[in-house]
């Protein structure tokens, strides 16, 4: 069985966001693997090590993906492709349609990815990665089991569970849940270094001009306003709602 686990670099959540110029200002900063993606890589190397299957980690970035590549590597991964996004433009859209090419070379049987990133929280491309391939989908996975070409997955629904079953080939994104991601170990760190990391150009990947368009674009970024101190009403309980609602008429305005 071969695994494709899509990779993404993001911020590490702890950072600060800056904006600079209408753009978030990534100077400086720590950056990691995404950490819904860190649940399909450790899913994917425990698949390897039940049943030997190999395991190829895939991101679509800027060249200082690597690092997240790398770290998949160091955690199990066999080899790693790095499609080099080339603009910053390129959505959700153009990453589906890059990875796309890619896993048609790889004669994939399980595609592994995460539910989201945590940079926009769009949770489209693998969704739209499966849509590509023409694949099916399951989305959220909380615990994943496969049988042979059968699949078992129990998906997050908003507080409740779904159990569904599929049949490989086919695409599944991980939620929190599913496993406890591994720390690359110190002997991983070092054979990360000399397994085979592949450099592909968007350009070389045989796409038309539209598919290399974004279908989407952002129109402005802000950070959200200060939030002001709270109020601690008085009186008796008709008094304190008596004025709940005029803070909320008068101050407020969201009645």
């Amino acid at each position: 069985m071969k695994i494709l686990v899509l990779v993404k670099q993001t911020f590490d959540t702890e950072e600060k966001i800056v904006l600079k110029d209408g753009r978030v200002n990534d100077e400086g900063v720590n950056l990691i693997m995404n950490p819904y993606d860190e649940y399909a890589v450790e899913e994917a190397i425990r698949l390897k090590e039940a049943s030997g299957a190999e395991v190829v980690a895939i991101s679509f970035g800027p060249e200082r993906a690597e690092s997240a590549l790398r770290t998949a590597l160091a955690m199990g991964a066999d080899r790693a492709v790095l499609v080099e996004a080339g603009s910053d433009a390129a959505d959700e859209s153009v990453a589906a349609k890059a990875l796309a090419a890619v896993a048609r070379r790889e004669s994939f049987d399980l595609v592994l990815c995460g539910y989201m990133s945590v940079d926009n929280g769009a949770a489209q491309t693998g969704p739209r990665l499966a849509e590509e391939l023409d694949i099916p989908h399951i989305s959220s996975v909380t615990k994943l089991t496969i049988d042979g070409r059968s699949v078992t997955a129990v998906r997050d629904a908003e507080g409740d569970t779904e159990t569904v079953e599929g049949e490989l080939p086919l695409l599944v994104t991980a939620q929190q849940g599913l496993n406890e991601p591994r720390y690359p170990s110190l002997p991983g760190i070092m054979k990360a270094k000399k397994k085979p990391l592949e450099r592909i150009a968007l350009s070389e990947l045989g796409l038309s001009a539209g598919d290399m368009s974004a279908k989407t674009a952002v129109t402005d970024i802000f950070l959200p306003a200060k939030r002001q101190g709270g109020k601690i009403l008085q009186g008796d309980m008709d008094e304190q709602a008596a004025e709940l609602a005029r803070l909320l008429r008068d101050e407020a305005k969201v009645v």
